[in-house]
């Protein structure tokens, strides 16, 4: 179960977020002014902090900021009625992972949460590894039956987003949202270049082929 820690002096707001997120399946921790809330984020363990922008005793940018000159890394979304572009760089460049413009859906909020946490849970990650191939996420290098693979910097990723969701089909529209960050479908060839040349590297002399073609849909990395 995650725990959330949300620092809200608005009670009705409060008390919405505290409701949904309790029937998502979170715990969540709920204080009223920034100073309180920066010492508990401190010295407890949160999945994510959620945070007003304008608090009493210490604003939402302040809690980021004293939060990152800590060293704690957990995830926080700053949430404000200043919701301007400039206001969300702010918060961004605060050290805020996400920013949230009120009047805001407490549904909208929660999933926002819950892709945070997936995020941060899986940058903890050091490794990969399906059957006999391994990814090193730090050096960034690959190898199958201790071979080692010769990637490119887009390969590399396309080959992690394949580990990360193996077992499963992906499309082509998925690859090119997780891996190139389009997020409409430009009619393009790429993702069907790249995986022609990473399905022979990473296949190359293997009796058990991982990267499979599924007709119609996409690919899939079998487990």
């Amino acid at each position: 179960m995650s725990h959330l820690l949300l620092i809200e002096d608005d009670a009705e707001t409060a008390a919405e977020i505290v409701a949904a997120t309790r029937n998502g399946g979170h715990q969540i921790s709920h204080v009223m002014d920034g100073k309180t809330g920066l010492d508990i984020a401190l010295a407890g363990h949160f999945d994510v902090v959620v945070t007003d922008r304008m608090l009493p005793g210490l604003d939402g940018l302040g809690i980021v900021k004293a939060l990152r000159e800590s060293g704690k890394s957990i995830p926080v979304i700053v949430l404000s009625a200043l919701d301007s572009v400039d206001e969300r760089v702010k918060g961004l460049r605060a050290g805020g992972d996400d920013y949230l413009g009120k009047p805001f859906a407490t549904d909208e909020l929660l999933a926002r949460v819950e892709s945070l946490i997936r995020r941060h849970q899986q940058s903890a990650v050091t490794s990969l590894q399906v059957e006999d191939l391994h990814l090193d996420l730090l050096d960034r290098t690959a190898t199958r039956a201790g071979r080692t693979l010769d990637l490119t910097t887009r390969e590399f990723r396309l080959l992690e987003y394949f580990v990360r969701h193996a077992g499963q089909v992906v499309t082509r529209s998925m690859l090119l949202q997780g891996v190139w960050d389009i997020h409409y479908d430009p009619q393009t060839n790429v993702v069907d270049v790249h995986v022609s040349r990473l399905r022979h590297e990473v296949d190359l002399d293997a009796e058990h082929p991982l990267i499979v073609t599924v007709r119609g849909v996409g690919y899939t990395l079998r487990a």
